[in-house]
């Protein structure tokens, strides 16, 4: 489980391939000397597991379907990404509740100043547009941000300076592909909605129902 702050932002030593899937080494100033073999870390917003442990470096497996769902099996040596541990009990919840399994791909559409900011446009699949509601919170590339307007399967971000500065965003282009994870509660809410697959049973939980409890206007 993570947050969506990002430590710190590390960089690609080395891709090694292993039979359809990859080894990928990432050096950092972030700190392991609290990192055990099999903790997790999350890598541009995908939760990988730490396999081997180097200086400054740690290594973790990227399997087929992470290929298949994620921006990562195209990161380049030398391609820098944005690093958060998991988080512990005592860990303050500075952005919202990120389980670091990718959703999607969505892809920057435009980019504007904004004052001292700056303004990201990105599309979504059209399978998860559904979830990206304005003001809500979505994990692009592991970080928790605020959605400030929705459009169809696109959506705003407003960047402030200390975003900029402290992740890899700074590096998005018009068309660069951005891991995207919605937001858990979101997900949830909607299976159970949804209700059981056998038609059953429900949750009990209706839009009326939302509604009148004040989830939704």
């Amino acid at each position: 489980m993570f947050t969506g702050i990002v430590e710190t932002v590390g960089t690609i030593k080395a891709v090694n391939q292993k039979a359809g899937d990859f080894e990928i080494v990432i050096e950092s100033q972030l700190e392991l000397s609290d990192v055990q073999l099999g903790d997790s870390i999350a890598v541009s917003g995908v939760c990988l597991t730490v396999t081997k442990l180097q200086g400054q470096s740690f290594f973790a497996d990227v399997s087929a379907e992470t290929i298949k769902r994620t921006k990562i099996g195209q990161l380049p040596i030398g391609g820098q990404v944005n690093l958060e541990k998991a988080c512990t009990p005592d860990t303050r919840l500075g952005g919202h509740i990120v389980s670091g399994h990718v959703d999607g791909v969505a892809h920057v559409t435009s980019i504007y100043n904004n004052a001292n900011a700056i303004d990201y446009w990105l599309e979504t699949p059209a399978n998860l547009s559904h979830y990206i509601a304005e003001k809500g919170s979505v994990t692009l590339d592991g970080i928790s941000l605020t959605v400030n307007e929705v459009a169809g399967n696109q959506f705003r971000l407003t960047i402030i300076p200390h975003t900029s500065e402290r992740t890899a965003i700074g590096n998005w282009q018009i068309g660069s592909a951005v891991n995207l994870e919605v937001d858990v509660i979101a997900r949830y809410l909607e299976r159970l909605m949804q209700g059981r697959a056998d038609g059953q049973a429900t949750s009990g939980v209706t839009l009326d129902l939302l509604q009148k409890s004040g989830m939704i206007k």
